[in-house]
């Protein structure tokens, strides 16, 4: 798994970046196999949100949690194939069919990570708005699509849901990219305004399983932040300045919407954090 632990803490010694590795990845098994709970036993789909502030580090665990169950699944679903295999070897009748033992075969798709972020305006509407100035603002987002696809993710599981990513290379959403496939069981949504009480952002909630919000240190968000608007083409000046004003500003919104997260967990290890 790719470490969440940060890389610009004071350096560890190697014994003790192992072991904050095992820990990371101890964590984010104890958070995949959490959400794994939350899917309907008699079908359906379950929603987990993943809300916090930019740079907190939401993709990143939202992505590594969806890989992890995925993992999760596939290897149970052996097991439990090696034993069923081994149990009935003996009188196992030769007309047996293969696809019979395919069928039992988990879906590599079973979770899926979806990302807010798709529903950024379009540039050219935020121009026209006269908002692109403040792009990532509460309201350079989609948030009734947003809503309306939540909604479809709970009422649509016998056909594919088409949803837009977003291109940082760009800074453009990409309509129709990720698709939500019928077997796909639990869906990971992540993104800034999950949680906050206000329409129609109200209604994400009610929506979701659970809600978890993602915390980190605002000097290790800040330094994210820059770094990300550095790789995408602002200057460094221009890069804190945007990091430290807009993101700065969008954070004091949704770190007052925490209260509304079942729990906290920590964008730099996955562990669980107290209240």
């Amino acid at each position: 798994m790719s470490n969440l632990v940060s890389d610009h803490s004071d350096a560890p010694s190697p014994a003790e970046a192992d072991e904050r590795s095992d820990a990371a990845a101890d964590a984010l098994d104890a958070l995949a196999r959490r959400a794994l709970a939350l899917v309907p036993a008699g079908g359906g789909r379950a929603v987990v949100g993943i809300a916090g502030s930019p740079g907190a580090g939401k993709t990143t665990l939202a992505v590594q949690l969806a890989a992890r169950v995925n993992a999760i699944v596939a290897a149970e679903a052996s097991s439990a194939s090696g034993s069923s295999s081994a149990s009935g070897s003996s009188s196992a009748s030769s007309s047996a069919s293969a696809p019979e033992a395919a069928s039992s075969a988990p879906s590599p798709h079973f979770a899926a990570h979806l990302p807010m972020d798709g529903y950024h305006l379009a540039n050219s509407t935020l121009d026209s708005l006269g908002r692109r100035d403040r792009k990532g603002a509460i309201d350079t987002f989609d948030g009734w699509g947003f809503v309306a696809l939540l909604r479809r993710l709970h009422a649509e599981t016998s056909h594919t849901v088409y949803a837009p990513s977003f291109d940082r290379t760009v800074e453009e959403p990409i309509a129709g990219e990720i698709a939500v496939l019928p077997d796909t069981r639990l869906v990971i949504v992540e993104g800034n305004y999950l949680l906050v009480d206000e329409t129609p952002w109200a209604d994400v909630k009610g929506l979701l399983a659970e809600a978890w919000f993602c915390e980190t240190t605002d000097d290790e968000r800040v330094r994210r932040l820059v770094d990300r608007h550095e790789r995408h083409g602002r200057t460094p000046e221009a890069a804190k300045a945007w990091a430290e004003s807009v993101d700065g500003k969008n954070a004091i919104l949704i770190e007052s919407t925490m209260p509304r997260a079942d729990f906290v967990v920590s964008g730099v290890t996955a562990a669980v954090l107290p209240r």
